[in-house]
């Protein structure tokens, strides 16, 4: 069998050689690509694979690349590399169909999950564009989960999924940033989310984000 093969498109050349690097160690086969526009030229005709990209870069960025590979036709799973900040962003490709979101700066192990979980996904990320947590047996618990959260806890996740940093988080609902890091870790161990990003894809496929 033919290893999996990932194109890594990322503007910063230091990125994509460190990744390419991780890759290939991991048994994976690996293109890389400056830009996203590189990469639609040479996707002429479908290929195997997956895409990991960086969500913000110059001229075409990763959700603009993401929607051109859809309307091209090409189903290949979709990893958003993002940075602090962006998980607004984050939600928005996964809302489209991007399979997974992963935060830089990114462990090895973190990353070759999330693409290991993206190939066996295939090419969606499970989403129906209405999602009913009642037709996904596995999202259920999740949802079971989240009734236990407290008034307090709800809105601290809401916040999160949002993109809100725990200083901006603070402030709009009053109280200090090393409170709103205790109210965090309770929704992470209630959820048993053990990432920020496990959190915000789950909350996405039962339609809280």
């Amino acid at each position: 069998m033919a290893p999996a093969l990932v194109h890594v498109v990322d503007d910063d050349p230091a990125m994509r050689d460190s990744v390419a690097f991780l890759l290939d160690t991991a048994g994976f086969d690996v293109r890389l690509y400056a830009a996203g526009t590189i990469l639609l030229e040479r996707l002429a005709r479908p290929v195997r694979g997956c895409v990991l990209t960086d969500i913000r870069m110059p001229g075409l960025d990763g959700l603009a690349l993401f929607r051109c590979l859809r309307s091209a036709g090409h189903t290949h799973p979709v990893v958003m590399m993002t940075g602090h900040g962006d998980v607004p962003l984050a939600v928005e490709a996964m809302k489209l169909g991007a399979c997974d979101f992963i935060e830089k700066p990114f462990d090895g192990e973190a990353l070759l999950q999330a693409l290991h979980g993206a190939l066996e996904r295939g090419g969606q990320n499970g989403m129906d564009p209405s999602p009913d947590p009642a037709l996904h047996p596995s999202l259920q618990d999740f949802v079971r989960r989240l009734a236990t959260l407290s008034e307090r806890e709800r809105q601290v996740l809401d916040h999160l999924v949002a993109g809100g940093t725990s200083k901006e988080i603070g402030r709009r609902l009053g109280i200090s940033p090393r409170t709103v890091e205790i109210y965090r870790a309770k929704v992470m161990a209630k959820t048993r989310a053990g990432t920020l990003q496990e959190l915000v894809r789950w909350a996405v496929l039962t339609g809280l984000a």
